[in-house]
């Protein structure tokens, strides 16, 4: 994927430059601009299913995860083709490589664009995880094939690298994506009935690989604004 970022962080847009014939799969919602040599399809976000299949996985993605029900593909008619794209939080906007030794998990809402020689499947968590967790309901996406693809985050982002010598415990809303090659688990951060110091429920990382982790969450946000959001029932 031939692109350059544009713009200053908090709030940096990808241009992608396109030459006849090539393809990029793109967030639903997320194009900005194009120019006259671009065209965009939406589909449903199946991952290949078609029909009433196709439609239920997408719908059940959208309802459980939060990704979205379409995808859409954008195609190069012409040489010197433009496409500026951006996601909805203010934040980074990275690469991430995909081949034969590295592939990603990736948390609700991190997912930009891709090359169209990669793909993704969508994989079943555990009850308990989709439950109880931060990290796409009861499906996450996992990426295959080769490529480029560009996640977003809400703030920064920085990688934190297991070598398998030490496990590692991250807020769940703060991680954004994983090599496939770690294994997870979702816990109680601390206390009998949890909860007791602050930071909730946490992904628990082991084995090797790269965690990806955004410095600032939503959910925190959200916090920190509510108490002076009006109270309807006080009306």
């Amino acid at each position: 994927m031939n692109y350059e970022l544009k713009g200053n962080v908090p709030f940096p847009i990808a241009l992608l430059h396109l030459d006849r014939g090539d393809s990029a799969q793109i967030e639903a919602g997320s194009m900005i601009y194009h120019n006259d040599g671009v065209t965009l399809e939406g589909h449903m976000n199946s991952n290949g299913k078609s029909g009433l299949g196709g439609m239920l996985s997408a719908l059940g993605r959208s309802m459980t995860s939060g990704e979205s029900f379409f995808i859409t593909t954008a195609t190069a008619q012409a040489s010197g083709a433009e496409l500026a794209i951006a996601p909805g939080n203010p934040g980074v906007i990275q690469e991430l490589t995909l081949d034969g030794t590295h592939q990603w998990r990736l948390n609700t809402g991190a997912f930009l664009a891709m090359d169209t020689t990669a793909g993704y499947s969508m994989i079943r968590q555990k009850a308990g995880r989709a439950l109880l967790g931060g990290t796409g309901g009861f499906f996450i996406m996992e990426t295959t094939g080769t490529g480029t693809m560009l996640v977003s985050a809400y703030g920064d982002l920085l990688p934190v690298d297991l070598d398998g010598s030490h496990d590692y415990v991250i807020d769940n809303n703060h991680v954004v994506a994983w090599e496939s090659s770690l294994d997870y688990s979702i816990e109680i951060a601390s206390g009998t009935f949890g909860f007791t110091t602050g930071e909730g429920l946490v992904n628990h990382f082991t084995g090797r690989g790269r965690v990806y982790l955004q410095t600032r969450n939503v959910e925190a946000l959200a916090n920190l604004v509510k108490p002076y959001l009006p109270d309807k029932s006080s009306n």
